[in-house]
């Protein structure tokens, strides 16, 4: 019915789990309350089976119905198949999570969903073994809930399935996958997909021993509901009592209606292969299993068919109609005020009534019909004054507005905990307070977290025995265990599912990326996953993840990069915090732990070292986000930047200042908000002019400061000569002190651009130089 609903135009795209029913009934036979799964758009049947999807609400999602009552997962902002529930209340806050069958949020990347599945299972460890946070009811019962995974054959090729895999066997959680093989992937058979064409072959080195940890690995076929029930039985058993992950390979499933809407597996599959599944259809034998057995009659299944048909065919229809009324106030308001726009119109009632009538005819109307036709009218209206040109520019604000939140809102958290929330409280300091490198500073900040917040936890590369390849953790293993500061193996993607999946749990995870530059590796989980959730769920799941990571200046063509256009291009809903130095990172961790929002804190990599004063507050004190900071007043120039940058600018003003150019220097603080107060266009209007810099490539970062200051806060009505940005070069930073010179802004370059621009309004008193 549902394929039929797309080709009938009633919805955009449709994708489907049959073939995978029988499977997906023994799976949620031992699926409990408090457990999580982490799927993907396969998986109806066992959403319906666990009773977290009724039939209306699927098809309300097929129709992508924004009503979150009709589609509780996503509020009609995913196409079909993609399921969740929500573990935040209409206030933000967290439900009981261990009185629901929980689902965190499905997303369409292949294996998109397997990095955040480990981050769930090793809750549960942590729920487990560490005490000190038992007292979390509502999130666990001491770490005996299991995180359920599934994956579609094909997408088993992905980096991230092994590397999800390779990460659970370390870790020793209870991590339950479920491949359901139909051995295709769209088009493509097992033999392209896979070595061997069977994806648990490869996989036996990770089958535990008596002597060597690792996975318990099960195979079974996906028509067999007997054998099926008998594996999922024994497998749950494992994985919730010995904490061991378990993987079960459910073979000879089948796909009958093909990959999705977009085309037929007939143009693909021989004639044996149809033939085959047709027999093997798992709906059809486990009918004939329950007749063979005597479970049921002929007759009696019959009946439940026919039943069943008609039971969806009214939940169909019943969706339908909600969809259609949740539309029609708007279509007949701007049905009416067209109509009244083409009897007041001396001018043009013919074209008036035309787009009237075009919005009349329409079949189906969605809003945008009605926004189009209502935009259209006015246009025409533009000179001619009618009395319900008003209403009608009214109706056009109240539908963009009410449409907004139906499609824009929960980027970041809209809650009481949002980030934006936290107050600012300064940095205290006293006579005696000692002065310090960087790394000493922030590790104050992290031994106070992890002091006084029990769900607080750190996990990287380096992270653990060392403290971290710059020490801001040294020690603090040997003082709170390693299950709160914690080694991994060189693996980001699943560095970053370790702290999402946790911190859907409920837990507040530092997941640290080690230089900038490896963020790459994990960049499709950051922006596919994390950035999307609290958006895709319309604000129904959050995973407040602090991810470390530190890059800008250093030395070479890895350890110093600062990629941020391509963060910025690919990770709004994830706050982007620039610190210039540790004392501001260690404001931004203490904000941050205090919100619900997740964020990407940018150390310094050159800041380590450089001496800081401790505040006595080491644990209190915040730094707001969106709240620039004027580093050095001026009148001449104002120069924008963050970071590492910021040392050099200043710098370069202090020489500029010997010449009798005051520069205004700005430190953003924060990219992701930017200036939410709009007080950097107070600066250009004392200074007329405006350089924006910082060490990403050209049209990068500097141009979206740019655009933020220029266009947003309309600065540009304050400039005598044209706006100037300073980034570094093309390619990635060269090697050694010359090749950070040459190949990033320095202190010469900032001085020659103000001073060439001081030379073009006054070059009496500014002489060229060169």
């Amino acid at each position: 019915m549902g394929r039929k609903e797309v080709f009938m135009g009633k919805a955009k795209f449709g994708i489907f789990g049959d073939g995978k029913e029988v499977a997906q009934l023994a799976m949620a036979k031992v699926f409990r309350e408090g457990d999580i799964r982490s799927g993907y758009y396969r998986d109806q049947t066992f959403m319906f089976a666990i009773g977290e999807l009724t039939l209306q609400q699927y098809f309300a999602q097929l129709y992508a119905h924004t009503d979150i009552e009709a589609d509780p997962a996503t509020a009609g902002r995913m196409m079909n198949g993609h399921y969740s529930t929500r573990s935040i209340d209409e206030q933000g806050k967290w439900k009981d999570l261990t009185k629901i069958k929980n689902s965190t949020t499905d997303i369409s990347p292949t294996a998109g969903q397997m990095p955040r599945l480990v981050g769930l299972a090793y809750a549960s460890k942590l729920y487990k073994h560490n005490p000190d946070l038992h007292y979390l009811t509502q999130f666990s019962n001491q770490g005996n809930e299991v995180a359920f995974g599934t994956i579609g054959n094909a997408s088993t090729s992905e980096g991230m399935f092994f590397e999800s895999v390779n990460a659970a066997g370390v870790l020793q959680i209870p991590m339950f996958i479920s491949i359901w093989d139909d051995e295709y992937g769209i088009s493509v058979p097992a033999e392209y997909q896979t070595t061997k064409g069977d994806i648990s072959k490869i996989l036996a080195g990770f089958q535990r021993t008596e002597e060597e940890a690792g996975f318990e690995i099960f195979r079974v076929n996906g028509w067999d509901y007997a054998g099926l029930c008998e594996v999922y039985v024994q497998a749950a058993r494992v994985c919730r009592d010995e904490h061991v992950p378990v993987l079960v390979h459910v073979l000879e499933m089948t796909q009958p209606q093909g990959h999705s809407t977009s085309g037929s597996h007939e143009r693909y599959k021989s004639k044996e292969r149809l033939a085959w599944e047709h027999e093997h259809d798992c709906i059809k034998k486990m009918r004939q299993w329950m007749l063979e057995n005597g479970f049921a009659t002929a007759e009696e299944l019959e009946a439940i068919e026919v039943k069943s048909k008609e039971t969806v065919r009214i939940a169909k229809n019943t969706a339908w109609i909600a969809f259609m009324e949740s539309m029609r106030a708007d279509y007949e308001s701007a049905l009416h005020l067209l109509e009244t726009a083409a009897n007041e119109s001396a001018l043009y009632k013919t074209e008036i009534t035309n787009i009237r009538e075009l919005l009349v005819r329409t079949i189906n109307p969605i809003r945008a019909d009605a926004v189009v036709a209502v935009k259209k009218a006015l246009r025409i209206l533009r000179t001619e004054s009618v009395q319900v040109k008003a209403q009608l520019q009214t109706w056009v604000k109240n539908a963009i507005a009410f449409n907004f939140q139906n499609y824009s809102s929960h980027l970041y958290s809209e809650s009481a905990e949002s980030a934006l929330h936290v107050k600012a409280v300064k940095a205290v300091y006293k006579e005696d307070s000692p002065l310090l490198d960087g790394r000493e500073v922030l590790k104050a900040c992290f031994d106070d977290m992890l002091a006084r917040d029990p769900r607080v936890f750190a996990i990287g590369e380096d992270v653990g025995k060392i403290g971290d390849v710059n020490q801001a953790f040294a020690g603090l293993q040997d003082k709170y265990g390693e299950l709160r500061v914690t080694d991994t193996g060189i693996r980001e993607v699943t560095i970053i599912g370790q702290g999402i999946g946790a911190a859907l749990r409920g837990l507040r995870p530092i997941a640290e990326i080690q230089y900038l530059d490896y963020l790459i590796y994990a960049l499709i989980t950051l922006s596919d996953d994390l950035a999307t959730l609290q958006y895709r769920t319309r604000g129904g799941q959050k995973a407040p993840v602090i991810i470390r990571t530190r890059g800008h200046r250093l030395e070479g063509v890895w350890h110093s990069g600062s990629p941020m256009s391509m963060i910025l291009g690919s990770m709004r809903g994830i706050y982007v915090l620039v610190p210039r130095n540790m004392t501001q990172a260690a404001g931004f961790y203490n904000t941050m732990l205090q919100s619900d929002d997740a964020a990407l804190i940018i150390e310094c990599l050159n800041g380590y070292r450089l001496k800081e004063k401790l505040p006595a507050n080491i644990g209190e004190f915040c730094v707001p986000l969106g709240i620039p900071e004027i580093l050095r007043e001026g009148t001449d120039v104002t120069i924008v930047t963050y970071g590492s940058m910021c040392r050099i600018v200043m710098e370069a003003a202090q020489q500029l200042e010997r010449i009798g150019i005051y520069c205004e220097v700005i430190d953003v603080q924060t990219l992701l908000p930017f200036d939410i107060h709009h007080s950097i266009v107070q600066s250009v209007k004392r200074t007329s002019r405006v350089v924006f810099t910082d060490e990403d490539v050209p049209g990068g970062s500097t141009a979206f400061m740019m655009q933020k200051v220029l266009e947003e806060q309309d600065a540009y009505r304050w400039l005598d000569t044209k706006p100037r940005t300073i980034p570094a070069k093309e390619h990635r930073p060269a090697y050694a002190t010359d090749g950070d010179y040459f190949s990033k802004p320095n202190t010469e370059d900032i001085f020659d651009v103000v001073y060439e621009m001081m030379h073009e309004s006054d070059p009496a008193q500014f002489p060229a130089i060169y």
